[in-house]
């Protein structure tokens, strides 16, 4: 064996890795937002070991939401927390400029809300989701179901080409009730122009573009560790 060969980490372990690196930025006595996804899994069984400095959390998606209350972390209605100090999330790709693709768990509308109402957001992933330009990831769009086969036109006409994402055979609902697009096949450039354009068109609810609401901070595990990479 040789000693000075870095370690080498299971994709999994780097999800850990990241998660409990996200605890640095969570302010005792606060309440935190808290994303949705396996490597947020691995930050919520961090925060589990916390669970007494802090206040609780706001939960981006039903499936968080079960799994903070099961570790014994209070979860607050959005509603009723003016503004949270902190967001963790992961993202499908993140790029240079901190804007990301989310929506691979089909919960980014409650994302992007609890993401629009913290004071910074703290992007967690593994160094396979950094991407020069975004886009090779299959863009997630939340829709309004009767809108979905004009949208699909819309996407097509941009150069996509989107489809209802199915589970089991049947278009996947959201907690929200609604359906996903999943459209393939662009080069998003300019996130906060796409994401302002496509907002606007009747019958999505949210893209899966984050860039009005980027990250700040993204925590990227790779081989060497935990790389931090602060935005402007």
């Amino acid at each position: 064996m040789n000693p000075s060969a870095p370690p080498t980490f299971t994709q999994d372990e780097l999800k850990t890795l990241v998660g409990q690196a996200a605890l640095a930025y969570v302010t005792p006595g606060s309440i935190v937002g808290v994303g949705t996804g396996s490597t947020v899994n691995k930050f919520i069984d961090a925060l589990a070991t916390i669970k007494d400095q802090i206040r609780g959390a706001v939960s981006s998606s039903e499936a968080s939401t079960q799994r903070l209350k099961a570790l014994g972390i209070e979860v607050f209605d959005s509603n009723s927390v003016p503004e949270l100090a902190v967001y963790i999330d992961g993202a499908d790709e993140i790029d240079p400029s901190g804007c990301m693709i989310k929506g691979g768990g089909a919960a980014l509308t409650r994302e992007k809300i609890v993401a629009a109402q913290s004071q910074k957001f703290v992007c967690i992933v593994d160094d396979t989701k950094l991407v020069p330009v975004l886009g090779r990831f299959p863009l997630p769009v939340e829709v309004i179901p009767m809108a979905s086969q004009r949208l699909i036109a819309q996407f097509a006409a941009m150069g996509g080409s989107a489809s209802v994402r199915l589970r089991d055979g049947v278009p996947l609902v959201t907690d929200n009730g609604q359906h996903i697009l999943d459209v393939i096949g662009l080069r998003i450039t300019d996130p906060l122009a796409f994401e302002t354009q496509v907002s606007q068109w009747p019958g999505v609810v949210t893209v899966g573009v984050f860039a009005h609401q980027r990250a700040t901070v993204c925590l990227a595990g790779s081989a060497q560790g935990v790389t931090t990479t602060n935005f402007q």
